[in-house]
């Protein structure tokens, strides 16, 4: 690997890190933030992750259809499970805050690997590619550290525990680079993924 990758890896790690901080410093402005938050969530998913899994689609001739239907599923999977934490989940009057707070954290977690995986994938391909997607990758961890502080916290999370989910965010990517320098993932599978 090389100083560049790893350059890159860093500054997504910084990235998330500051966006998340702000996020946990300025709690008294958490409804901007989960507004703001919302907004970027919904701009990422149809601006970045959406497109992105179609034209790896495309590239592999996989018919979109697949990528709808993982969407749908996806959709319809984590509406489920939120209603079920809300009608099951009672912890939240013990004061360990809702379970969606972890839920929707470890999400991002998970999709920040995601993000991680692309930028090392893609900078195998080709590293001037690889700095394009680590770019694009980079300015939106800044969201999704806030976008991980935020649904901890409006999920009546503590800050510990926020700040716990912001570090595994932050680190995420930098694992997805490590894992798709050591295997391949094949890019059919990496589009419904995303």
């Amino acid at each position: 690997m090389d100083w560049l990758i790893l350059g890159l890896a860093a500054t997504t790690f910084l990235s998330t890190l500051i966006g998340g901080t702000l996020a946990i410093k300025f709690k008294r402005a958490l409804p901007f933030f989960f507004a703001f938050a919302a907004g970027s969530l919904i701009a990422v998913t149809f601006f970045d992750l959406l497109p992105e899994s179609l034209e790896l689609a495309s590239n592999v001739s996989l018919s979109t259809r697949y990528i709808m239907v993982a969407v749908v599923v996806s959709f319809v999977f984590y509406s489920i499970l939120e209603k079920y934490f809300l009608i099951h989940h009672h912890d939240e009057e013990e004061g360990h805050g809702h379970i969606m707070g972890p839920i929707g954290a470890g999400s991002l977690v998970v999709h920040s690997f995601l993000d991680g995986a692309a930028i090392g994938a893609s900078y195998r391909v080709n590293p001037a590619i690889g700095v394009v997607v680590a770019f694009a990758v980079i300015f939106h961890d800044f969201t999704d550290g806030i976008n991980t502080v935020t649904l901890m916290l409006k999920n009546n999370q503590r800050v510990k525990k926020a700040t716990m989910f912001l570090l595994a965010d932050a680190i995420a990517p930098i694992l997805g680079i490590a894992v798709t320098s050591m295997l391949v993932i094949g890019q059919a599978v990496l589009a419904v993924i995303l």
